[in-house]
Protein backbone atom coordinates (compact mmCIF):
# COMPACT_ATOMS: atom_id res chain seq x y z
CA UNK A 1 0.00 0.00 0.00
CA UNK A 2 1.26 3.47 -0.57
CA UNK A 3 1.97 5.64 1.49
CA UNK A 4 -0.44 8.59 0.42
CA UNK A 5 -3.45 5.47 0.70
CA UNK A 6 -2.44 5.16 4.74
CA UNK A 7 -4.35 6.79 7.67
CA UNK A 8 -3.71 6.12 11.22
CA UNK A 9 -6.51 7.42 13.50
CA UNK A 10 -8.22 6.72 16.98
CA UNK A 11 -11.45 7.32 18.54
CA UNK A 12 -11.64 9.69 21.27
CA UNK A 13 -14.95 10.43 23.31
CA UNK A 14 -16.30 10.41 26.66
CA UNK A 15 -17.31 6.97 28.21
CA UNK A 16 -20.62 5.20 26.79
CA UNK A 17 -20.92 8.26 23.85
CA UNK A 18 -20.57 5.39 21.29
CA UNK A 19 -17.08 4.61 20.31
CA UNK A 20 -16.71 0.84 20.11
CA UNK A 21 -20.12 0.94 18.72
CA UNK A 22 -18.84 3.68 15.63
CA UNK A 23 -15.42 1.01 15.56
CA UNK A 24 -18.09 -2.27 15.17
CA UNK A 25 -19.99 -0.27 11.99
CA UNK A 26 -16.62 0.94 10.37
CA UNK A 27 -15.39 -2.55 10.62
CA UNK A 28 -18.61 -3.58 9.31
CA UNK A 29 -18.47 -1.36 6.41
CA UNK A 30 -14.95 -2.11 5.27
CA UNK A 31 -15.71 -5.73 5.13
CA UNK A 32 -13.08 -6.31 8.36
CA UNK A 33 -14.99 -8.85 9.45
CA UNK A 34 -18.14 -11.04 7.83
CA UNK A 35 -21.92 -10.71 9.26
CA UNK A 36 -21.40 -14.06 11.10
CA UNK A 37 -18.35 -12.93 13.13
CA UNK A 38 -19.55 -9.53 13.88
CA UNK A 39 -20.44 -8.52 17.58
CA UNK A 40 -21.06 -6.11 19.53
CA UNK A 41 -18.22 -4.34 20.90
CA UNK A 42 -15.90 -6.70 18.66
CA UNK A 43 -12.74 -4.65 19.81
CA UNK A 44 -13.54 -4.95 23.88
CA UNK A 45 -12.89 -8.73 24.02
CA UNK A 46 -12.45 -8.24 27.59
CA UNK A 47 -14.35 -10.09 30.25
CA UNK A 48 -14.58 -6.93 32.38
CA UNK A 49 -14.89 -4.53 29.51
CA UNK A 50 -18.17 -6.54 28.34
CA UNK A 51 -19.15 -6.12 32.14
CA UNK A 52 -18.37 -2.32 32.72
CA UNK A 53 -19.37 -1.00 29.13
CA UNK A 54 -16.11 0.70 29.12
CA UNK A 55 -12.98 0.08 26.62
CA UNK A 56 -9.77 -0.67 29.36
CA UNK A 57 -7.25 -1.90 27.01
CA UNK A 58 -6.79 0.30 23.13
CA UNK A 59 -6.77 -2.26 20.64
CA UNK A 60 -6.08 -2.07 17.13
CA UNK A 61 -7.09 -3.03 13.61
CA UNK A 62 -6.47 -2.54 10.06
CA UNK A 63 -9.58 -1.80 7.41
CA UNK A 64 -9.15 -1.68 3.38
CA UNK A 65 -11.95 1.17 2.18
CA UNK A 66 -12.76 1.89 -1.35
CA UNK A 67 -13.73 5.30 -1.57
CA UNK A 68 -15.38 6.95 -4.22
CA UNK A 69 -13.18 8.01 -6.37
CA UNK A 70 -12.57 4.89 -6.72
CA UNK A 71 -8.93 4.58 -4.80
CA UNK A 72 -8.20 1.93 -1.78
CA UNK A 73 -7.24 3.24 1.22
CA UNK A 74 -5.77 1.40 4.33
CA UNK A 75 -7.20 2.65 7.48
CA UNK A 76 -5.46 1.66 10.50
CA UNK A 77 -7.60 2.10 13.81
CA UNK A 78 -6.06 2.35 16.87
CA UNK A 79 -8.69 2.28 19.69
CA UNK A 80 -8.50 4.37 22.79
CA UNK A 81 -10.18 3.99 26.44
CA UNK A 82 -12.61 6.60 27.11
CA UNK A 83 -12.78 6.21 31.42
CA UNK A 84 -9.98 8.69 33.40
CA UNK A 85 -8.15 6.23 34.54
CA UNK A 86 -6.72 4.92 31.48
CA UNK A 87 -5.60 8.28 30.11
CA UNK A 88 -2.08 6.28 29.64
CA UNK A 89 -3.63 4.43 27.06
CA UNK A 90 -5.36 6.70 25.72
CA UNK A 91 -1.86 8.72 25.25
CA UNK A 92 -0.22 5.65 23.88
CA UNK A 93 -2.89 5.31 21.07
CA UNK A 94 -2.58 9.10 19.98
CA UNK A 95 1.10 8.55 19.73
CA UNK A 96 0.61 6.34 16.69
CA UNK A 97 -1.59 8.09 15.43
CA UNK A 98 -2.27 11.13 12.97
CA UNK A 99 -5.57 11.85 13.17
CA UNK A 100 -8.69 11.55 15.33
CA UNK A 101 -12.41 11.21 15.10
CA UNK A 102 -13.92 13.37 18.53
CA UNK A 103 -17.20 11.57 18.76
CA UNK A 104 -20.36 12.97 21.06
CA UNK A 105 -22.86 12.19 22.06
CA UNK A 106 -25.87 14.39 20.91
CA UNK A 107 -27.91 13.11 23.92
CA UNK A 108 -25.29 14.10 26.73
CA UNK A 109 -23.33 16.86 24.75
CA UNK A 110 -19.70 17.57 25.69
CA UNK A 111 -18.86 15.75 28.86
CA UNK A 112 -15.88 15.58 31.11
CA UNK A 113 -13.68 13.21 29.47
CA UNK A 114 -14.73 14.27 25.70
CA UNK A 115 -12.35 17.77 26.58
CA UNK A 116 -9.95 15.71 28.26
CA UNK A 117 -9.08 13.23 25.51
CA UNK A 118 -9.35 16.66 23.08
CA UNK A 119 -7.03 18.25 24.89
CA UNK A 120 -4.28 15.01 24.66
CA UNK A 121 -5.23 15.04 20.72
CA UNK A 122 -4.58 18.43 20.36
CA UNK A 123 -1.36 18.37 22.56
CA UNK A 124 0.23 15.40 20.23
CA UNK A 125 -0.22 17.95 17.27
CA UNK A 126 -3.15 15.68 15.64
CA UNK A 127 -6.07 16.61 13.31
CA UNK A 128 -9.43 16.66 14.96
CA UNK A 129 -12.36 15.27 12.84
CA UNK A 130 -15.75 16.02 15.41
CA UNK A 131 -18.96 13.61 14.66
CA UNK A 132 -22.02 13.69 16.55
CA UNK A 133 -23.61 10.49 17.48
CA UNK A 134 -26.93 9.26 18.36
CA UNK A 135 -28.78 11.78 16.16
CA UNK A 136 -32.15 8.93 15.42
CA UNK A 137 -32.68 9.00 19.37
CA UNK A 138 -35.63 10.68 20.69
CA UNK A 139 -33.85 12.59 22.92
CA UNK A 140 -31.02 14.02 20.67
CA UNK A 141 -30.10 17.74 21.41
CA UNK A 142 -28.12 18.01 18.00
CA UNK A 143 -27.68 21.90 17.62
CA UNK A 144 -26.75 22.16 21.46
CA UNK A 145 -24.43 19.54 20.55
CA UNK A 146 -22.63 21.37 17.88
CA UNK A 147 -22.87 24.49 19.45
CA UNK A 148 -20.54 23.00 22.83
CA UNK A 149 -18.47 21.32 19.87
CA UNK A 150 -17.55 24.53 18.32
CA UNK A 151 -16.80 26.07 21.79
CA UNK A 152 -14.16 23.68 22.66
CA UNK A 153 -11.60 24.83 20.14
CA UNK A 154 -11.16 27.67 17.14
CA UNK A 155 -10.62 25.17 14.57
CA UNK A 156 -14.12 23.92 15.04
CA UNK A 157 -15.81 27.00 14.09
CA UNK A 158 -14.39 26.34 10.16
CA UNK A 159 -14.47 22.82 10.83
CA UNK A 160 -17.08 19.79 9.51
CA UNK A 161 -19.02 18.37 12.04
CA UNK A 162 -20.58 15.24 10.96
CA UNK A 163 -23.80 14.25 12.32
CA UNK A 164 -24.36 10.03 12.60
CA UNK A 165 -26.26 6.99 14.31
CA UNK A 166 -23.71 4.52 14.59
CA UNK A 167 -26.04 1.98 16.16
CA UNK A 168 -27.77 1.93 12.37
CA UNK A 169 -24.98 3.28 10.81
CA UNK A 170 -26.52 6.30 9.23
CA UNK A 171 -23.92 9.02 8.27
CA UNK A 172 -20.98 6.18 8.52
CA UNK A 173 -20.02 6.57 5.17
CA UNK A 174 -19.32 10.21 5.27
CA UNK A 175 -17.00 9.45 8.22
CA UNK A 176 -15.09 6.90 6.18
CA UNK A 177 -14.64 9.29 3.13
CA UNK A 178 -13.59 12.23 5.52
CA UNK A 179 -11.03 10.19 7.29
CA UNK A 180 -9.50 10.25 3.73
CA UNK A 181 -10.32 13.91 2.92
CA UNK A 182 -9.66 15.11 6.21
CA UNK A 183 -6.83 13.07 8.17
CA UNK A 184 -3.02 13.22 6.52
CA UNK A 185 -1.01 10.50 5.34
CA UNK A 186 1.86 9.93 7.91
CA UNK A 187 5.39 11.25 7.11
CA UNK A 188 8.29 9.11 6.89
CA UNK A 189 10.85 7.55 4.30
CA UNK A 190 10.90 4.90 2.14
CA UNK A 191 14.33 4.10 2.01
CA UNK A 192 16.08 5.17 5.53
CA UNK A 193 16.78 3.02 8.14
CA UNK A 194 14.45 1.62 10.07
CA UNK A 195 12.75 3.29 12.78
CA UNK A 196 9.78 2.08 14.61
CA UNK A 197 7.47 2.96 17.72
CA UNK A 198 6.73 0.20 20.38
CA UNK A 199 3.22 1.78 21.17
CA UNK A 200 2.16 -0.97 22.73
CA UNK A 201 2.71 -4.84 23.68
CA UNK A 202 0.49 -7.86 25.18
CA UNK A 203 2.15 -11.28 26.38
CA UNK A 204 0.78 -14.70 24.38
CA UNK A 205 1.43 -17.81 26.27
CA UNK A 206 2.27 -19.37 23.34
CA UNK A 207 3.99 -16.91 21.20
CA UNK A 208 5.48 -14.67 24.46
CA UNK A 209 5.79 -10.98 24.24
CA UNK A 210 3.40 -9.68 21.01
CA UNK A 211 5.16 -5.90 20.89
CA UNK A 212 2.29 -3.55 18.63
CA UNK A 213 4.20 -1.26 16.14
CA UNK A 214 3.89 1.73 14.02
CA UNK A 215 6.78 2.13 11.21
CA UNK A 216 8.20 5.45 11.24
CA UNK A 217 10.52 5.02 8.53
CA UNK A 218 11.75 2.09 6.54
CA UNK A 219 10.53 -1.42 5.83
CA UNK A 220 10.65 -4.35 8.28
CA UNK A 221 10.01 -7.74 7.49
CA UNK A 222 9.54 -11.09 8.47
CA UNK A 223 13.56 -11.88 7.75
CA UNK A 224 14.57 -8.29 9.60
CA UNK A 225 17.33 -8.94 12.36
CA UNK A 226 15.99 -6.08 15.23
CA UNK A 227 17.03 -4.16 18.19
CA UNK A 228 15.50 -2.31 20.74
CA UNK A 229 17.44 0.95 20.90
CA UNK A 230 16.82 1.87 24.92
CA UNK A 231 19.32 -0.79 26.15
CA UNK A 232 21.03 -1.99 22.87
CA UNK A 233 19.14 -5.02 22.83
CA UNK A 234 18.56 -7.88 20.27
CA UNK A 235 15.68 -9.06 19.78
CA UNK A 236 13.99 -12.03 18.09
CA UNK A 237 12.03 -11.53 15.29
CA UNK A 238 9.93 -14.85 15.12
CA UNK A 239 6.63 -13.37 12.67
CA UNK A 240 5.30 -9.82 12.08
CA UNK A 241 2.07 -9.14 10.57
CA UNK A 242 -1.30 -6.99 10.83
CA UNK A 243 -4.56 -6.67 12.89
CA UNK A 244 -7.61 -7.99 10.86
CA UNK A 245 -8.57 -7.81 13.48
CA UNK A 246 -7.26 -11.16 14.00
CA UNK A 247 -3.41 -11.64 14.29
CA UNK A 248 -2.31 -12.13 10.43
CA UNK A 249 1.10 -12.60 9.52
CA UNK A 250 2.66 -10.62 6.62
CA UNK A 251 5.83 -10.47 4.65
CA UNK A 252 6.75 -7.08 5.20
CA UNK A 253 4.93 -3.66 7.07
CA UNK A 254 5.94 -0.89 5.34
CA UNK A 255 6.27 3.23 6.25
CA UNK A 256 2.96 4.18 8.04
CA UNK A 257 1.63 0.99 8.76
CA UNK A 258 0.64 0.16 12.11
CA UNK A 259 1.15 -4.18 12.95
CA UNK A 260 2.81 -6.73 15.17
CA UNK A 261 6.08 -7.83 15.77
CA UNK A 262 6.06 -11.61 17.75
CA UNK A 263 9.42 -11.95 19.95
CA UNK A 264 8.87 -15.05 21.79
CA UNK A 265 10.25 -13.02 24.82
CA UNK A 266 8.96 -15.00 28.06
CA UNK A 267 10.15 -12.13 30.57
CA UNK A 268 7.77 -9.52 31.44
CA UNK A 269 10.43 -6.76 31.88
CA UNK A 270 12.13 -7.46 28.40
CA UNK A 271 10.41 -4.98 26.47
CA UNK A 272 9.66 -1.71 27.53
CA UNK A 273 6.69 0.52 25.97
CA UNK A 274 7.70 3.83 23.99
CA UNK A 275 11.07 1.88 22.90
CA UNK A 276 12.38 2.23 19.40
CA UNK A 277 12.87 -1.14 17.40
CA UNK A 278 15.66 -0.91 14.36
CA UNK A 279 17.42 -2.70 12.11
CA UNK A 280 21.01 -4.74 13.60
CA UNK A 281 22.39 -4.50 10.31
CA UNK A 282 21.36 -0.91 9.16
CA UNK A 283 20.11 0.86 12.31
CA UNK A 284 19.11 4.31 12.49
CA UNK A 285 20.95 7.27 14.03
CA UNK A 286 18.81 8.37 16.19
CA UNK A 287 15.95 6.87 18.46
CA UNK A 288 12.57 8.04 18.51
CA UNK A 289 11.79 10.48 21.67
CA UNK A 290 9.15 8.16 23.25
CA UNK A 291 6.98 8.66 26.16
CA UNK A 292 7.41 9.30 29.85
CA UNK A 293 6.43 5.76 31.41
CA UNK A 294 3.27 5.81 33.34
CA UNK A 295 3.49 7.22 37.01
CA UNK A 296 1.24 5.49 39.80
CA UNK A 297 -1.20 7.22 41.48
CA UNK A 298 -2.47 4.96 44.02
CA UNK A 299 -0.69 1.83 45.51
CA UNK A 300 -2.13 -1.01 46.90
CA UNK A 301 -1.27 -4.65 48.13
CA UNK A 302 -2.23 -7.97 46.68
CA UNK A 303 -2.67 -10.87 48.88
CA UNK A 304 -3.02 -14.66 47.87
CA UNK A 305 -5.62 -16.71 49.42
CA UNK A 306 -5.28 -20.16 50.26
CA UNK A 307 -1.41 -19.98 49.76
CA UNK A 308 -1.16 -19.47 45.84
CA UNK A 309 1.43 -17.31 46.00
CA UNK A 310 3.19 -18.75 42.58
CA UNK A 311 -0.06 -18.72 40.55
CA UNK A 312 -0.55 -14.74 41.40
CA UNK A 313 2.68 -14.52 40.64
CA UNK A 314 2.58 -15.36 37.41
CA UNK A 315 -1.18 -13.84 36.87
CA UNK A 316 0.61 -10.42 37.69
CA UNK A 317 3.95 -10.60 35.55
CA UNK A 318 1.35 -11.56 32.71
CA UNK A 319 -0.80 -8.21 33.66
CA UNK A 320 2.17 -6.15 34.06
CA UNK A 321 2.84 -6.81 30.48
CA UNK A 322 -0.32 -6.15 28.72
CA UNK A 323 -1.04 -3.34 30.89
CA UNK A 324 2.18 -1.29 31.01
CA UNK A 325 0.52 1.27 33.00
CA UNK A 326 0.25 -1.11 36.13
CA UNK A 327 3.49 -1.69 38.39
CA UNK A 328 4.36 -4.34 41.54
CA UNK A 329 7.07 -5.23 43.66
CA UNK A 330 7.36 -7.82 45.95
CA UNK A 331 6.49 -7.68 49.84
CA UNK A 332 5.72 -9.32 53.39
CA UNK A 333 3.08 -8.84 55.33
CA UNK A 334 3.07 -10.29 59.01
CA UNK A 335 -0.16 -10.83 58.88
CA UNK A 336 -1.42 -11.53 55.41
CA UNK A 337 2.27 -13.25 54.09
CA UNK A 338 4.06 -12.75 50.95
CA UNK A 339 2.46 -10.93 48.53
CA UNK A 340 2.98 -7.64 46.25
CA UNK A 341 2.88 -3.83 46.17
CA UNK A 342 1.08 -2.50 42.97
CA UNK A 343 0.77 0.40 41.65
CA UNK A 344 -2.30 1.84 39.97
CA UNK A 345 -3.41 4.96 37.61
CA UNK A 346 -6.78 5.41 40.20
CA UNK A 347 -9.05 3.29 42.14
CA UNK A 348 -11.49 1.95 38.92
CA UNK A 349 -7.44 0.77 37.81
CA UNK A 350 -7.20 -1.12 40.51
CA UNK A 351 -10.49 -2.98 40.35
CA UNK A 352 -10.56 -3.35 36.94
CA UNK A 353 -7.15 -5.33 37.78
CA UNK A 354 -8.74 -7.76 40.66
CA UNK A 355 -11.53 -8.40 38.48
CA UNK A 356 -9.26 -9.54 35.64
CA UNK A 357 -7.39 -11.80 38.06
CA UNK A 358 -10.19 -13.44 38.86
CA UNK A 359 -11.83 -13.78 35.14
CA UNK A 360 -9.04 -14.71 33.42
CA UNK A 361 -6.73 -16.77 35.88
CA UNK A 362 -9.56 -17.54 38.90
CA UNK A 363 -7.52 -15.76 41.50
CA UNK A 364 -9.37 -14.22 44.42
CA UNK A 365 -6.65 -11.81 45.97
CA UNK A 366 -7.25 -10.07 49.26
CA UNK A 367 -6.81 -6.02 48.59
CA UNK A 368 -5.04 -3.70 51.58
CA UNK A 369 -6.55 -0.18 51.73
CA UNK A 370 -4.48 1.98 48.62
CA UNK A 371 -2.40 4.89 49.54
CA UNK A 372 -0.16 7.40 47.90
CA UNK A 373 3.47 7.74 47.76
CA UNK A 374 4.84 10.20 50.95
CA UNK A 375 8.61 11.59 51.16
CA UNK A 376 9.79 10.63 54.69
CA UNK A 377 12.31 12.88 56.37
CA UNK A 378 13.49 11.69 59.24
CA UNK A 379 15.17 13.44 62.33
CA UNK A 380 19.11 11.83 61.09
CA UNK A 381 18.32 13.75 57.83
CA UNK A 382 18.02 10.94 56.27
CA UNK A 383 14.66 10.90 53.30
CA UNK A 384 12.75 7.83 52.74
CA UNK A 385 10.03 7.52 50.01
CA UNK A 386 7.47 5.39 51.24
CA UNK A 387 3.94 4.22 49.19
CA UNK A 388 3.45 1.14 52.32
CA UNK A 389 2.11 2.37 55.41
CA UNK A 390 3.63 -0.54 56.84
CA UNK A 391 7.20 1.10 56.37
CA UNK A 392 6.11 3.98 57.60
CA UNK A 393 8.72 5.10 60.29
CA UNK A 394 8.16 5.53 64.06
CA UNK A 395 6.63 8.56 64.51
CA UNK A 396 9.11 9.75 67.10
CA UNK A 397 12.01 9.31 64.59
CA UNK A 398 9.92 11.66 61.85
CA UNK A 399 11.24 15.52 61.40
CA UNK A 400 8.53 15.75 59.10
CA UNK A 401 6.29 14.49 55.99
CA UNK A 402 5.97 15.62 52.76
CA UNK A 403 2.58 14.20 50.73
CA UNK A 404 2.51 14.93 46.92
CA UNK A 405 0.24 17.52 45.00
CA UNK A 406 -1.05 17.29 41.62
CA UNK A 407 -2.58 20.58 39.47
CA UNK A 408 -5.82 19.90 38.66
CA UNK A 409 -7.90 21.79 36.21
CA UNK A 410 -11.69 21.78 36.51
CA UNK A 411 -13.76 23.04 33.76
CA UNK A 412 -17.39 23.21 35.02
CA UNK A 413 -20.19 24.89 34.01
CA UNK A 414 -21.92 28.22 36.24
CA UNK A 415 -24.65 26.71 37.85
CA UNK A 416 -22.47 23.72 39.33
CA UNK A 417 -19.45 26.03 39.96
CA UNK A 418 -20.48 26.75 43.84
CA UNK A 419 -21.16 22.87 44.62
CA UNK A 420 -17.77 22.33 42.56
CA UNK A 421 -15.87 24.58 44.63
CA UNK A 422 -16.81 22.81 47.67
CA UNK A 423 -15.87 19.59 46.74
CA UNK A 424 -12.35 20.99 45.88
CA UNK A 425 -12.42 22.22 49.02
CA UNK A 426 -13.36 19.29 51.18
CA UNK A 427 -11.03 17.79 49.16
CA UNK A 428 -8.35 20.10 51.23
CA UNK A 429 -8.03 21.77 47.64
CA UNK A 430 -5.98 25.58 46.99
CA UNK A 431 -7.73 27.49 44.24
CA UNK A 432 -5.00 29.13 42.18
CA UNK A 433 -6.62 30.57 38.97
CA UNK A 434 -9.99 30.81 37.48
CA UNK A 435 -10.72 32.13 33.77
CA UNK A 436 -13.80 31.36 31.48
CA UNK A 437 -13.66 28.97 27.91
CA UNK A 438 -16.87 30.21 26.53
CA UNK A 439 -19.92 29.42 28.71
CA UNK A 440 -18.07 27.56 30.78
CA UNK A 441 -15.59 28.18 33.58
CA UNK A 442 -11.88 26.40 33.93
CA UNK A 443 -11.04 26.37 37.67
CA UNK A 444 -7.30 25.40 38.36
CA UNK A 445 -6.84 24.07 42.00
CA UNK A 446 -3.78 22.38 43.75
CA UNK A 447 -4.81 19.32 45.43
CA UNK A 448 -2.82 16.50 46.79
CA UNK A 449 -3.35 13.24 45.40
CA UNK A 450 -4.51 11.14 48.55
CA UNK A 451 -7.51 13.28 48.30
CA UNK A 452 -8.41 12.61 44.27
CA UNK A 453 -7.09 9.14 43.92
CA UNK A 454 -9.99 7.64 45.14
CA UNK A 455 -13.61 8.87 44.65
CA UNK A 456 -12.90 12.83 43.63
CA UNK A 457 -13.58 12.29 40.04
CA UNK A 458 -16.79 10.32 40.51
CA UNK A 459 -18.31 12.92 43.11
CA UNK A 460 -17.15 15.49 40.61
CA UNK A 461 -19.22 13.35 37.86
CA UNK A 462 -22.18 13.39 39.97
CA UNK A 463 -22.64 16.74 41.43
CA UNK A 464 -21.98 18.15 37.91
CA UNK A 465 -24.55 15.48 36.18
CA UNK A 466 -21.41 14.38 34.02
CA UNK A 467 -20.58 17.83 32.57
CA UNK A 468 -17.98 18.80 34.50
CA UNK A 469 -13.98 17.89 33.33
CA UNK A 470 -10.79 16.86 35.58
CA UNK A 471 -7.13 17.00 34.15
CA UNK A 472 -4.35 16.51 36.67
CA UNK A 473 -0.55 16.40 36.25
CA UNK A 474 1.91 15.85 39.01
CA UNK A 475 2.95 19.32 40.80
CA UNK A 476 5.42 18.71 43.35
CA UNK A 477 5.58 17.80 47.05
CA UNK A 478 4.69 20.03 50.37
CA UNK A 479 4.44 19.67 53.88
CA UNK A 480 1.48 17.57 55.55
CA UNK A 481 0.69 16.71 58.60
CA UNK A 482 0.02 13.16 58.44
CA UNK A 483 -0.18 10.32 60.64
CA UNK A 484 -0.36 6.57 60.38
CA UNK A 485 -2.94 4.44 62.12
CA UNK A 486 -2.11 0.85 62.73
CA UNK A 487 -5.22 -1.64 63.42
CA UNK A 488 -4.89 -3.99 66.59
CA UNK A 489 -7.33 -6.69 66.55
CA UNK A 490 -7.33 -8.91 69.94
CA UNK A 491 -3.94 -6.77 70.60
CA UNK A 492 -1.97 -8.50 67.80
CA UNK A 493 -1.15 -5.42 65.60
CA UNK A 494 -2.57 -6.23 61.73
CA UNK A 495 0.65 -4.79 59.51
CA UNK A 496 -2.13 -5.07 56.54
CA UNK A 497 -5.00 -2.99 57.57
CA UNK A 498 -2.47 0.45 58.37
CA UNK A 499 -3.09 3.32 56.33
CA UNK A 500 -1.96 7.38 56.27
CA UNK A 501 -4.32 9.70 56.82
CA UNK A 502 -3.72 13.66 57.69
CA UNK A 503 -4.14 14.10 61.71
CA UNK A 504 -7.49 16.34 61.63
CA UNK A 505 -9.00 13.38 59.94
CA UNK A 506 -7.49 10.74 61.73
CA UNK A 507 -10.53 10.88 64.98
CA UNK A 508 -13.66 10.37 62.57
CA UNK A 509 -12.07 8.13 60.38
CA UNK A 510 -11.04 5.60 63.30
CA UNK A 511 -14.28 5.94 64.57
CA UNK A 512 -16.07 4.50 61.83
CA UNK A 513 -13.45 2.28 61.04
CA UNK A 514 -13.62 0.25 64.42
CA UNK A 515 -17.69 0.26 64.20
CA UNK A 516 -17.37 -1.30 60.53
CA UNK A 517 -14.56 -3.42 62.15
CA UNK A 518 -17.45 -4.77 64.97
CA UNK A 519 -19.27 -6.25 61.98
CA UNK A 520 -16.71 -7.68 59.86
CA UNK A 521 -14.29 -9.57 61.87
CA UNK A 522 -15.05 -13.47 61.63
CA UNK A 523 -16.04 -13.49 65.44
CA UNK A 524 -14.47 -15.87 68.11
CA UNK A 525 -15.75 -17.92 71.19
CA UNK A 526 -14.57 -14.26 73.14
CA UNK A 527 -15.09 -10.43 72.55
CA UNK A 528 -11.71 -9.03 70.92
CA UNK A 529 -11.04 -5.53 70.91
CA UNK A 530 -10.39 -3.80 67.94
CA UNK A 531 -8.10 -0.64 68.16
CA UNK A 532 -6.79 2.07 66.06
CA UNK A 533 -3.72 3.15 67.08
CA UNK A 534 -2.09 6.53 66.32
CA UNK A 535 1.07 7.16 67.26
CA UNK A 536 1.16 4.97 70.04
CA UNK A 537 -2.47 5.98 71.55
CA UNK A 538 -5.48 4.13 70.99
CA UNK A 539 -8.29 7.04 69.75
CA UNK A 540 -10.90 4.46 68.58
CA UNK A 541 -12.28 1.27 69.97
CA UNK A 542 -14.82 -1.18 69.60
CA UNK A 543 -15.01 -5.09 71.12
CA UNK A 544 -16.27 -7.77 68.52
CA UNK A 545 -18.90 -9.28 70.50
CA UNK A 546 -17.97 -13.25 71.18
CA UNK A 547 -20.16 -15.75 69.06
CA UNK A 548 -20.78 -18.04 72.40
CA UNK A 549 -23.89 -17.30 75.17
CA UNK A 550 -22.78 -15.60 78.10
CA UNK A 551 -21.78 -18.18 80.42
CA UNK A 552 -22.68 -16.30 83.34
CA UNK A 553 -26.01 -16.64 82.66
CA UNK A 554 -27.31 -20.28 83.18
CA UNK A 555 -29.70 -20.17 85.68
CA UNK A 556 -27.52 -21.16 88.58
CA UNK A 557 -26.83 -19.37 91.39
CA UNK A 558 -23.92 -18.16 91.92
CA UNK A 559 -22.21 -14.42 93.24
CA UNK A 560 -21.79 -12.17 91.06
CA UNK A 561 -18.22 -12.23 91.39
CA UNK A 562 -17.91 -15.78 90.59
CA UNK A 563 -19.69 -15.61 87.62
CA UNK A 564 -17.61 -12.27 86.31
CA UNK A 565 -14.41 -14.08 87.29
CA UNK A 566 -15.48 -16.87 85.43
CA UNK A 567 -15.88 -14.98 82.41
CA UNK A 568 -12.57 -13.23 82.99
CA UNK A 569 -10.94 -16.94 83.28
CA UNK A 570 -12.71 -17.84 80.48
CA UNK A 571 -12.08 -14.62 78.30
CA UNK A 572 -7.84 -14.32 78.75
CA UNK A 573 -7.40 -17.96 78.35
CA UNK A 574 -8.70 -18.43 75.06
CA UNK A 575 -7.42 -15.19 73.66
CA UNK A 576 -4.31 -15.86 74.97
CA UNK A 577 -4.23 -19.19 73.20
CA UNK A 578 -5.49 -17.21 69.94
CA UNK A 579 -3.89 -13.83 70.14
CA UNK A 580 -2.42 -13.96 66.58
CA UNK A 581 -5.07 -16.80 65.11
CA UNK A 582 -7.04 -14.23 63.54
CA UNK A 583 -8.47 -14.67 59.94
CA UNK A 584 -9.07 -11.74 58.10
CA UNK A 585 -11.54 -11.84 55.04
CA UNK A 586 -11.89 -9.27 52.18
CA UNK A 587 -14.83 -7.93 53.93
CA UNK A 588 -12.34 -6.47 56.42
CA UNK A 589 -9.96 -4.55 54.31
CA UNK A 590 -13.15 -3.27 52.48
CA UNK A 591 -13.96 -1.55 55.64
CA UNK A 592 -10.63 0.67 55.66
CA UNK A 593 -11.14 1.05 51.81
CA UNK A 594 -14.72 2.75 51.60
CA UNK A 595 -13.56 5.56 54.25
CA UNK A 596 -11.34 6.69 51.07
CA UNK A 597 -14.12 5.86 48.90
Amino acid sequence: METSHIRNFAIIAHIDHGKSTLADRIMEQTATVSQRESKAQLLDDLAVEQAHGVTVKSRTVRNFYTAADGQEYEYNLIDTPGHVDFSYEVSKSLAASDGAILLVDATQGVQAQTVANLRLALKNGLKVLPVINKIDSAMAEVERTEQQIKQLAVQFLDSPILKISAKTGLGVDAVLEAIKDYFPAPAGQTKAPLKALVFDSVYDPFKGIIAYVRIVDGQLTAKTPVLLMAHDQKLPNKEIGSFMPQLTALDSLNVGEVGYLVTGLKDPQALRVGDTITSQTTPTAQALPGYEPAKSMVFAGFYPKDDHYHDLQLAIEKLALNDSSFHYAAEVSDALGTGFRCGFLGIFHLQIIRERLHDEYQLDVLTTAPNVTYRVHLKTDDTLMVNNPIKFPYFADIDYVEEPFSNATITTGNDVLGDVMQLADSHKGQLVDMANQGDLIELHYRLPISEIAYDFFNALKSISHGYATLETTFADYDIADVVKVEVNVNYATVDALSFIVHREDAPAMTQKLVEKLKHTIPRKLYPMPAQAIVEGKSVARVDVPPLRKNAAVNGEKRSTSKKQALLRRQSVNKRQAAQSDVTLSQDVFNAVLELSL
